[in-house]
């Protein structure tokens, strides 16, 4: 097993969503690499935990990623952040991404979890991908 993709792919990932015109359209630039601190914008976009697990094979060194891509908002409804997911998915589903270490083999939706935050008026949908990663 490697975990050495790791880093290249959350990159890739990050990269991927912060250069889309769409989705930068839709949450003017509040695209994180972690949930933001201090003064929260209305409506943003947070890369999740992930979870990795050995691919490897005969040929070499493998893993399989899956991590949250996450919609945070606070507009009444679910409508708004259901469109920012729509385009997260546009972005990420059969991506071609650029890593810097291995290869992506292929990038999939998997689930999606639309809820409220508890005891507030915050709705969060949580948008899990896996990932196919060979370590050359």
């Amino acid at each position: 097993m490697s975990y050495g993709v790791s880093a290249a792919l959350q990159t890739a990932v990050f990269q991927a969503l912060s250069n889309d015109a769409t989705l930068d359209g839709l949450v003017g630039g509040a695209i994180y690499d972690a949930a933001p601190t201090g003064t929260v914008p209305a409506l943003y976009v947070s890369l999740g935990p992930e979870d990795v697990i050995d691919a490897s094979d005969k040929t070499g060194q493998g893993a399989r990623h899956e991590f949250v891509v996450s919609v945070v908002s606070d507009t009444a409804g679910f409508l708004t952040a259901k469109g920012v997911g729509a385009a997260i998915s546009d972005v990420l589903v059969d991506a071609d991404l650029p890593l810097t270490r291995g290869t992506l083999i292929g990038l999939y939706f998997v689930s999606a979890k639309a809820r409220r935050v508890q005891d507030s008026d915050v709705r969060r949908i949580d948008i899990r991908f896996m990932a196919r990663v060979e370590d050359s």
